[in-house]
């Protein structure tokens, strides 16, 4: 999947999902509205705009590892005007960190089990966090899912990505928790957010099944049966799954809050 396919996948994941996002913003056991917070792994900005409308008066450092992501990210904050409150910074983060300003909330989603060293990551998070600061860590289960599961298709390639890309995201799917409590951080709240959205018609559904099933089928074509990829390549084929009116989307979220103790 090429940067600009990954970006505008982040972007249908932010609009479809943006009731669920906020929902996370508001659950945020935050002891008083904070000033500086810092976006790990800010992609296209989902987290940094639900931050922004939830936190009215705070500025946000976006940090991604993609100019091309932090780029349209910007492009973002200009339209919307809030481009005074937000920082974009260029950053490998299994590298050597950046000033990240002593922020008061840290948000990670869908971020840290990419990281190489997860456990060294949550440090440098405890490190650069004011303290009392908090930490909230959003991880999906897995890709979302999209069609009836009748015969199984997708959740046989799905299954095929898991065994694909066990050895080397290890963390996908992790409980954070205990890893958490290892860094130096207290888990103050644990809540899982469980997305059904049934039979839209949505266009940015329809487009978002589209993308994420075309990424799934690049993971797992080489790997799964030939009828399950004939299947599959029918269902990307000539905008069919676009036509389509039983799509849905299924997904859970998981989000750890943690103070830096």
């Amino acid at each position: 999947m090429t940067n600009t396919d990954q970006a505008e996948m982040l972007d249908l994941d932010a609009e479809v999902l943006a009731e669920h996002t906020a929902a996370i913003t508001a659950w945020l056991p935050v002891a008083a509205p904070p000033r500086r917070i810092v976006d790990l792994g800010a992609g296209t900005g989902a987290g940094t705009f639900a931050l922004l409308t939830h936190f009215p008066t705070a500025e946000v450092i976006a940090v991604d590892a993609s100019t091309e992501h932090l780029a349209r990210l910007w492009e973002k904050a200009l339209a919307a005007g809030v481009d005074d409150r937000v920082r974009t910074v260029v950053a490998d983060l299994d590298d050597a960190w950046p000033d990240l300003d002593r922020p008061d909330l840290v948000w990670a989603s869908a971020s840290l089990h990419h990281m190489a060293d997860p456990v060294r990551t949550l440090r440098q998070v405890h490190s650069v966090l004011a303290p009392g600061g908090l930490l909230a860590v959003v991880e999906l289960a897995g890709l979302p899912r999209f069609l009836p599961a009748l015969d199984g298709l997708e959740d046989r390639c799905h299954a095929a990505s898991h065994h694909r890309h066990a050895s080397h995201v290890p963390h996908r799917g992790a409980d954070w928790g205990p890893m958490l409590v290892d860094a130096g951080f207290r888990v103050d709240g644990q809540r899982t957010i469980t997305v059904h959205i049934e039979q839209s018609r949505s266009p940015a559904v329809g487009r978002y099944a589209l993308t994420t099933l075309r990424r799934l089928r690049t993971a797992v074509a080489d790997i799964i049966s030939a009828d399950d990829l004939a299947a599959l390549d029918e269902l990307l084929a000539d905008d069919n799954l676009l036509r389509r009116d039983d799509l849905a989307v299924h997904t859970e979220r998981t989000v750890w809050a943690a103070v830096r103790s």
